[in-house]
C-alpha cells in the first residue's frame, strides 16, 4: 500500500524538489504576470457584465450610467496599482498588506487585514471557477445544467496542478492568460473598427429585447444608491491586485522591481480591456438582467441568457465562427485559471501567518515540490463548500466577494501613509524626500480611494450577503488570536521553568500481553535491554478461558519475568491499564513507568483497521499520565515487506541478544547471573 501511494503520489504530482533548488523554482516576470494577475485579468469576464446586472433593475435608462461607472472603477484601479507599487518596493519580504498594517498600524490592525485577505482568497476561487462554469455553459448547456460539479472537477483540478508547483503551474497558465488578452483585444479593436470605420451596425442579440425594471418608482436617493452598488460590483476588477505584494519572494531578483514592473504591466493591460468591454457593451445595446426570467421581454421562448462577453463575440465575429469559439474558450480558461491567485495568495499568507504563530505551523511547510501544500489543500476544501452552498451563482457570491480585499487594500494604505510619514520625520536627503513625499501622495489617494470603496461596499451589500464575509473576517480574526495565545502559552510554560535536573529513582517496566507469541517475547526482550529496576508483565481478563490458557501456557515457557493478572468485570483492556498503572505510581511517586506496548506492522491500510486499535487507544489515553512513558513495540508482518520475520540479525545487539534469551538461548554467564 506505501509503495502504491507513493508512486500514484509521483505520478500525479511529479518527483520532489530538494530544498536547495528553490531558486530554480522562482519566476520570471512573464510567468508571473499569469500566475499573480489571472484573477485581477480575469474579473474583466465579469466585473462589467455585474454593473450592467445592478442597473438592469432601474430599466434600460439607467444603462446611460455604465460608462460612468465603469471609468470611475478604472480610475480606482489606476490608484491602487500605483499605490501597490510603493507597497512591493517599501516591503518586499512578502507579507503584503498584512506585513504593512501589522509594522505600521500594530498587530490588530496586521490581523484584520490577515483574517480578511484569507477570506478573501477563498471566495476569488469560488467566484472564479463559478464564473468559469457560467461562460462555459453559454456555449455547452450540459455545463449549464450541472455547474456545481463541473466547478468542483476544476477546483480538483487546479489543487493537483498547483501541488506540483508554482514555476510548473506558472508555465502550463501563461499560454492560456496571454491568449484571453491577446483574445479580448482583438475583439474590442475590431468591433470598434466595424462600427466607426466601417460603418456596421452591430446589434448584440439582445438588443432589442425589452428590459422590464423591477424598480419604477426610484426616488433619487435611491438611484444613487443604485449607481453606488454598480459601482461596488464594478470593483471586482480590482481583486488579485494585493497578490502580487503577497507573492513578491515568489519573483526572480531584483524581487521588488520585478513585481512593481508586474504590477504596471497588469494596469496596462487591466484598464483598457475593462472599459473598452464596457464601452462597447454599451454600443451595441448588450441587455443582461439579473432576472432574465421575468426582466426580458421579447426574448425567444426557451432562451438563455448569454454572458456579456459571450454576447460581445458573438455580435462582433457574427460572420467568423471561429472568434467566438476562440473569444468563448479563452474567457472560459482564464476564469478557471484565474483561480491560481487564490492558490498563489492564500498559501503564500498562511504560511507568513502560521510562522508568526497564528495559524497552525503545518501551514508554514513545504511539500515534495516547494509549495505550501498544506495550504493548497485548506483552500481547496473551503472552495468547495462556498461553491456548493451558494450553487455556483457569481451573483450571490459576489455580493460576499470583494469586502475583504477593500478592508486589505484600507488597512495596507493607511499603513504605508504611516511608513512614509516616520520615515519622513528622520530623512535628511532632499532626493530621497522628495521619492517619499510621492510616495505617501500616491497612497494618500489609495487611501481615500479605497476607504471610499469600502463604505459604498459596506452600504450596498451588507444585507445581500457581504455580512457573511464580516462575520467570517470576525471569526477568524479570534480564532487566529486563540492560536496564538495558545502557542505562547505553550512557549512560556517550556522555557520559563529550569529543568532541576533529579531523575527518577528507580525505573519501572510493564510490558503488556494478550497472548504469548514473538509479539510479546520481543516486547519483552525490548524491556530487558533498557535494563529497568523492575520489569514485569501484565495481562487483563477479559476471557477466563484464554487467560487461564495464557497463564498455563506463560508457566510452562522459559520466561522468567512474572506475569500478572488484572481483572477487567467489565471486560474493558484500557481502564484496568490505566488504574494499574496509576497504582504503581501511586506507591512508588519517584519511580519512572515504562509500558511496552507490542504492535503489529502491516503493509494495508484495511489490516491497520483489524489491527492495533486496542493500542492506539491505551497509548493515547497513557501519554496524559503524568510519569509515564510509551514505547511501542514493532512487529513486522510479512505484508509490511519490510523487516523479514527471520532476520533477528538486523535488530541492534542489545535487542538481538534479548531476543536470543527470550528464545531460550541465553549465555551461560547471563544464566548464572540470574
Amino acid at each position: 500500500m506505501s509503495k502504491l501511494s507513493t508512486a500514484t503520489k509521483r505520478l500525479l504530482l511529479g518527483r520532489p524538489f530538494r530544498s536547495d533548488t528553490l531558486g530554480h523554482t522562482l519566476l520570471p516576470k512573464r510567468i508571473a504576470l499569469p500566475v499573480f494577475a489571472s484573477d485581477a485579468l480575469s474579473s474583466i469576464a465579469y466585473a462589467p457584465e455585474e454593473i450592467f446586472l445592478v442597473l438592469s433593475v432601474a430599466g434600460l435608462s439607467a444603462y446611460a450610467f455604465t460608462p460612468w461607472v465603469g471609468i470611475a472603477v478604472a480610475v480606482v484601479l489606476v490608484i491602487v496599482v500605483a499605490s501597490y507599487r510603493q507597497n512591493v518596493r517599501a516591503y518586499p519580504s512578502g507579507g503584503g498588506d498584512y506585513e504593512v498594517a501589522t509594522k505600521n498600524l500594530g498587530p490588530i490592525a496586521g490581523l484584520t487585514v490577515g483574517s480578511a485577505l484569507l477570506v478573501d482568497y477563498v471566495l476569488i476561487l469560488a467566484v472564479s471557477i463559478s464564473s468559469a462554469a457560467a461562460n462555459i455553459g453559454s456555449a455547452v448547456p450540459f455545463v449549464a445544467q450541472h455547474k456545481v460539479l463541473f466547478a468542483i472537477l476544476a477546483i480538483g483540478l487546479l489543487t493537483a496542478m498547483n501541488l506540483r508547483g508554482m514555476r510548473e503551474a506558472g508555465t502550463a497558465f501563461a499560454i492560456p492568460t496571454y491568449a484571453f488578452m491577446a483574445a479580448m483585444a482583438i475583439m474590442i479593436v475590431w468591433g470598434f473598427v466595424q462600427i466607426f470605420v466601417l460603418g456596421e451596425d452591430l446589434r448584440a442579440e439582445s438588443a432589442d429585447f425589452e428590459l422590464v425594471a423591477e424598480q419604477t418608482d426610484l426616488t433619487a436617493i435611491a438611484f444613487v444608491f443604485l449607481i453606488a452598488r454598480a459601482f461596488s460590483s464594478g470593483c471586482a476588477a480590482l481583486t488579485g491586485v494585493e497578490a502580487i505584494s503577497t507573492g513578491v519572494p515568489a519573483f526572480r531578483k531584483p524581487k521588488a522591481r520585478n513585481a512593481a514592473t508586474t504590477l504596471l504591466l497588469l494596469g496596462a493591460v487591466a484598464v483598457p480591456l475593462f472599459l473598452g468591454v464596457v464601452f462597447l457593451a454599451g454600443r451595441i445595446g448588450v441587455v443582461v438582467a439579473e432576472h432574465p426570467a421575468t426582466q426580458l421581454k421579447g426574448a425567444p421562448e426557451g432562451y438563455e441568457q448569454k454572458t456579456l462577453v459571450a454576447q460581445l463575440a458573438h455580435t462582433v465575429f457574427a460572420g467568423f465562427p471561429v472568434g467566438f469559439f476562440l473569444v468563448t474558450v479563452a474567457t472560459a480558461l482564464i476564469l478557471l485559471l484565474a483561480a491560481n491567485t487564490a492558490f498563489s495568495g492564500f498559501p503564500a499568507l498562511a504560511s507568513v501567518l502560521a510562522q508568526n504563530r497564528y495559524l497552525p505551523r503545518q501551514l508554514h511547510t513545504r511539500g515534495d515540490k516547494l509549495a505550501f501544500s498544506n495550504g493548497i489543500l485548506f483552500l481547496s476544501g473551503v472552495a468547495v463548500v462556498f461553491v456548493w452552498v451558494f450553487d455556483a451563482r457569481v451573483t450571490q457570491l459576489i455580493q460576499l466577494y470583494i469586502v475583504g480585499v477593500f478592508v486589505a487594500f484600507t488597512l495596507g494604505q493607511a499603513g504605508m501613509v504611516r511608513h512614509w510619514t516616520r520615515h519622513l520625520a528622520v530623512e535628511t536627503d532632499p532626493a530621497v524626500r522628495g521619492r517619499m513625499m510621492r510616495g505617501r501622495v500616491i497612497n494618500g489617494l489609495g487611501l481615500i480611494a479605497t476607504t471610499a470603496v469600502l463604505i459604498i461596499v459596506l452600504a450596498t451589500k451588507f444585507s445581500g450577503g457581504a455580512w457573511i464575509a464580516v462575520l467570517m473576517i470576525l471569526v477568524i480574526f479570534v480564532l487566529m488570536k486563540a492560536i496564538r495565545r495558545h502557542y505562547d502559552s505553550v512557549a512560556a510554560e517550556l522555557e520559563a521553568a529550569e529543568w532541576d535536573g533529579v531523575l527518577p529513582s528507580r525505573t519501572h517496566s510493564i510490558v503488556l500481553v494478550s497472548t504469548l507469541h514473538m509479539p510479546t517475547r520481543r516486547a519483552l526482550a525490548f524491556a530487558r535491554a533498557t535494563r529497568p529496576d523492575t520489569l514485569e508483565a501484565i495481562t487483563v481478563n477479559v476471557d477466563d478461558a484464554n487467560t487461564r490458557q495464557l497463564v498455563r501456557d506463560w508457566d510452562a515457557s522459559d520466561i522468567t519475568v512474572p506475569l500478572k493478572v488484572v481483572e477487567s468485570p467489565y471486560r474493558e483492556i484500557t481502564r484496568p491499564v490505566l488504574d494499574y498503572v496509576r497504582r504503581v505510581r501511586r506507591d512508588s511517586p519517584r519511580d519512572v513507568v515504562t509500558v511496552f506496548i507490542p504492535e503489529y506492522v502491516v503493509g494495508h491500510w484495511w489490516e491497520q483497521i483489524l489491527h492495533n486499535q486496542s493500542a492506539l487507544r491505551l497509548k493515547s489515553r497513557l501519554l496524559f499520565q503524568p510519569g509515564v512513558m510509551v514505547t511501542s513495540v514493532p512487529w513486522q508482518l510479512r505484508s509490511s515487506a519490510r523487516v523479514p520475520k527471520d532476520r533477528i540479525d538486523t535488530v541492534p545487539g542489545a535487542i538481538r541478544r534479548g531476543l536470543e534469551n527470550e528464545a531460550g538461548h541465553r549465555p551461560a554467564k547471563q544464566e548464572e547471573d540470574q
